[in-house]
């Protein structure tokens, strides 16, 4: 994986990746936040995979559903967040992908081999606006201060 600061305005970064051809994508974008100590940020993506492993919440077990895809696909978006967990960065990443006859698929994203390239942005975001781990759900909610607010 390649990376570049693309800009920095009032002490928030926003940098592209680039991954290289195998770069296990999920364990990349954790381990630059990590590096970088980034645990608020959006997260964008483009490119292309080999296989990715998706997701789906299902909110009767509490539990992701998970379910590989060995094949070439597009990576039509990625959108999600970067959040904390116990002091480490925490991905949360949902995805939409087509396939080589231009059916769609998408989820959770859990695991993804780029092929030939992915071009990730991240963008860090203010203290305020940034997302929490929510051990009940599993999920990275945002908070938004006082609980008695709407």
């Amino acid at each position: 994986m390649k990376h570049i600061l693309l800009g920095e305005a009032e002490g928030l970064a926003t940098h592209l990746l680039v991954m290289d051809k195998g770069d296990e994508a999920v364990a990349e974008i954790v381990r630059f936040a990590a590096s970088r100590r980034i645990f608020g940020a959006s997260v964008s993506a483009i490119g292309a995979a080999s296989s990715v492993r998706l997701a789906y919440f299902d909110p009767e077990s509490n539990e992701y559903l998970e379910q590989d895809f060995d094949e070439q696909l597009e990576i039509c978006s990625a959108l999600g967040d970067l959040t904390e967990d116990d002091g480490e960065p925490a991905l949360h990443l949902h995805i939409t992908l087509a396939r080589r006859d231009y059916a769609v698929i998408g989820g959770h994203l859990m695991a993804l081999e780029a092929f030939p390239t992915m071009e990730v942005v991240v963008t860090e975001t203010p203290a305020h606006l940034r997302k929490r781990f929510d051990r009940g759900t599993g999920l990275a909610l945002i908070s938004v201060g006082r609980s008695d607010e709407g």
